[in-house]
């Protein structure tokens, strides 16, 4: 039997997961998520730094391998991806960055256009932000202390965190308070999305409270393999998990929030995207939409790694008897290394123009921080990773599908640092924050640069540099974009609705014209405000 239900989102991360919340306690709907993924209850996703456990092989995520970068001399690497109830907020690094309001007044302009615009600007955004926020140090204007998402200062700061603050001072950057103030120019301490050494991921900010709402019905395993359409018009989802292969029915809507390399892949396999692609597989063509999988924008990161001259940092605090101890006072006080994310500390710069918008965000990784693709390259030890990453890139990729099966990942071509003002403005990020570790009270902790090379310094030398490790910064988004009436790669219009379907929307990163300028977890999660605020109005 069929099972029906008022709305199916697709998804259960940070924007589905805030999207089904809603729908089911401000609209009373009867609600069906389903989420490919893993139950959020996992002593290492809980605590600030287990991320770190798992981030290099774990069923808690999936790993999305990019085709060959030719640019990148053949290179490919991988995307990590949540495989999780609460998807990217279950095992991400918790930083809490929204952006700079420019960031959502420049989508609002690209949206003016549209014949039915509500608002994406920083002032029609803002209360989404601070209505969701709980945050322990800031309130006013910029800031909520009483929404479901706990955002709290670091529970525990590391003296490399606290020296790198000082040298990149030292550099003439002012201290920032408050990256979400204000002006996000300078360097500070960010803010996490925990409290008391506990994740607030969507999964128990939203979807907790309300777990035994029989309005709200949460399948996990749940794989979904395409929207039915019937008519023009989305009607439910046929999906697998553990025991077969199912058909459910909407009333409602279809939301569609499986993340900016997979929500692409399922409206495709659904006959919607760009029709001479889907005929490649014999798929059956719903609605022509060439700007589905375009448009795939990621912030790009690169490593400047040293070796400390002392035990400095986090190198083996997760190791034996240190490991007990940090447990114990973690148990027993709440306290100490356990209860800090790992990044407790970073900087927005221009190196360019110091006084102009900041191009390039770091953050400051008090390990040497061997991701899959650089293992070979480093011997682990005493030291910091500090990562630099072009905030509003330019180069632009593209998800297709590989084949009509929907157990096959899709084919991801990310593009990173393709455009040569991104490689320029890495490289002078890199530069930028080489000269801090040679600035006080850094300097005197640092036994030697490992990467880049410190004998060399030459344009050259930093291109090859961000060409042999620039990754991801875990960021995918805009692959199924908003857009203006009349533009033909828009996939959706102002109100998250895919064009020329009814009763279908998008409600993750997929649908940012362009990416904001830090994290993308709060964003997403503004967007899954949006899109249940839009689909409670459209029923009155």
């Amino acid at each position: 039997m069929t099972a029906e239900f008022d709305y199916i989102v697709v998804g259960g991360g940070s924007g589905g997961g805030v999207a089904a919340s809603r729908l089911v306690t401000s609209g009373g709907a009867r609600v069906l998520l389903l989420e490919a993924g893993y139950s959020h209850r996992h002593p290492l996703l809980d605590m600030p730094p287990g991320i770190f456990k798992l981030i290099n092989g774990s069923k808690y995520m999936r790993y999305h391998r990019t085709t060959p970068q030719s640019h990148l001399d053949g290179r490919g690497h991988e995307i990590p991806q949540g495989n999780v109830l609460g998807g990217g907020s279950s095992v991400n690094a918790q930083v809490y960055m929204r952006g700079r309001p420019q960031d959502y007044d420049s989508w609002n302009g690209i949206l003016c256009g549209n014949n039915d615009n509500p608002g994406w600007a920083w002032s029609d955004v803002l209360p989404h932000f601070t209505g969701m926020e709980a945050n322990n140090r800031l309130s006013g204007d910029l800031h909520g202390t009483d929404g479901e998402v706990k955002v709290s200062d670091p529970g525990y700061i590391d003296t490399m965190s606290r020296w790198f603050v000082q040298a990149v001072q030292k550099l003439g950057e002012p201290y920032n308070s408050d990256f979400n103030g204000s002006s996000q120019r300078g360097v500070g301490f960010y803010q996490f999305t925990n409290r008391h050494g506990r994740r607030s991921s969507t999964a128990y900010a939203f979807l907790e409270p309300i777990k035994d709402d029989p309005r709200l019905t949460i399948k996990l395993e749940a794989s979904v393999d395409k929207v039915i359409v019937e008519n023009g018009r989305a009607v439910g989802v046929r999906y697998r998990d553990p025991t077969g292969s199912h058909e459910a029915r909407a009333s409602g809507e279809v939301i569609l929030a499986a993340g900016a390399l997979v929500t692409p892949k399922i409206l495709m396999l659904s006959g919607i995207g760009p029709a001479e692609h889907l005929r490649e597989f014999d798929i059956a063509v719903q609605c022509d939409l060439p700007g589905v999988g375009q448009n795939l924008i990621d912030h790009p990161e690169v490593p400047i790694t040293a070796y400390s001259n002392g035990p400095h940092g986090y190198y083996r605090q997760g190791e034996g008897l240190r490991m007990l101890w940090n447990g114990l006072q973690f148990k027993v006080f709440g306290s100490g290394p356990v209860t800090s994310a790992g990044v407790e500390a970073g900087a927005f710069v221009n190196p360019g123009n110091r006084d102009a918008e900041p191009t390039i965000q770091a953050f400051c990784v008090p390990i040497v921080y061997l991701d899959r693709d650089a293992q070979t390259e480093l011997k682990d030890g005493y030291g910091v990773t500090v990562t630099t990453v072009v905030v509003k890139p330019k180069s632009r990729g593209e998800v297709k599908l590989a084949s009509a099966d929907p157990s096959h990942m899709p084919i991801v071509c990310p593009n990173l640092l393709k455009e040569e003002e991104d490689m320029q403005e890495m490289i002078a990020g890199q530069r930028f924050f080489v000269d801090a570790f040679k600035s006080e009270p850094l300097a005197s902790k640092i036994r030697n640069v490992a990467i880049p090379d410190p004998g060399d310094n030459s344009d050259m030398a930093l291109r090859n540099h961000c060409k042999r490790f620039v990754k991801t910064n875990y960021h995918p988004a805009g692959t199924a974009r908003m857009g203006a009436d009349g533009d033909g790669m828009a996939v959706l219009d102002a109100r998250l609705k895919v064009r020329g379907i009814e009763a279908l929307r998008v409600c993750d990163m997929s649908a940012v014209p362009d990416i904001n300028a830090g994290n993308t977890n709060a964003p997403a999660m503004m967007i899954g405000s949006r899109c249940a605020e839009f689909v409670l109005a459209s029923k009155n």
